[in-house]
């Protein structure tokens, strides 16, 4: 991995790389994989620099005694922030790192300019309810889960990693229910949610997302002035585990990326 780099923030020895040049991307990863995003970094990295963390006992970054929740790990992000001196830094995420992204927009409004959602939910029931009961039971068959990990090559890319630990916190944290959406429609950063056509996020859900956003209220009028802010995309042919490396995803990232800036500007 390129430049790899630690930041000492929150109590946290919290590891990151740096790739490509121009204004920064925070990329944060799904659950229990580093490395969710695969080729899209690189790609990402093209227009931008993508600075690209492990949250807290992910990867490179040490598990601490502090429970994993979306709240604390959106704080480490922001502080990473302060100790590069970005200022307001763009931050996406997906899955688990887009409950983290969205922390860090919520909790920390002057850290982050524009927003990235990829497979988010603003509240637990916004996932399916068997993802829900899975995520019940996740903590409990923790010590099933992390040797079978830790003997994949997942595994054996990240050897320090106790995966057992990392499945039970996670596990700890998945099943707790949430709702976000008072936070949601204080917003201050313009957002971008991307899902997949068959996410392990509830249509519904999605549309309810969206709408506390701001969209899906009105025709945007013929020259497009009623738009809303924020923004929309559903992938096709993708699922909640292929979303983040499919191919169209940087290029609708940076459509948004972009648009923003130039509105900005």
């Amino acid at each position: 991995m390129s430049n790899e780099h630690f930041a000492d923030v929150n109590g946290q020895h919290l590891f990151y790389s740096v790739h490509g040049a121009g204004k920064p991307l925070i990329l944060l990863h799904g659950g229990i994989d580093p490395d969710s995003f695969g080729s899209n970094l690189a790609a990402l990295a093209k227009g931008r620099q993508v600075i690209a963390p492990h949250l807290q006992a992910h990867g490179g970054t040490p598990d601490t005694d502090r429970p994993l929740r979306s709240e604390t790990m959106g704080d480490d992000i922001a502080a990473l922030i302060g100790h590069l001196d970005l200022g307001k830094a763009d931050v996406m995420g997906y899955s688990l790192g887009s409950s983290v992204a969205l922390q860090t927009a919520i909790r920390h409004p002057a850290a982050v300019d524009r927003l990235v959602l990829v497979s988010a939910a603003m509240r637990q029931d916004g996932f399916y309810p068997e993802g829900v009961a899975a995520f019940q039971q996740l903590e409990a068959n923790a010590a099933t889960l992390g040797p079978g990990v830790e003997a994949s090559p997942l595994g054996k890319a990240y050897p320090d990693v106790d995966w057992t630990n990392l499945f039970r916190k996670v596990g700890d944290l998945t099943k707790r229910p949430f709702d976000w959406s008072a936070g949601v429609a204080k917003l201050q950063a313009r957002t971008l949610l991307v899902y997949a056509d068959a996410d392990a996020i509830r249509p519904k859900h999605m549309i309810e997302f969206w709408k506390a956003l701001g969209g899906g209220r009105r025709d945007a009028g013929i020259d497009g002035s009623l738009r809303p802010a924020n923004q929309f995309a559903i992938v096709p042919d993708t699922t909640h585990y292929t979303i983040p490396v499919d191919p169209m995803l940087p290029g609708i990232v940076e459509r948004f990326l972009g648009a923003a800036s130039e509105a900005a500007g």
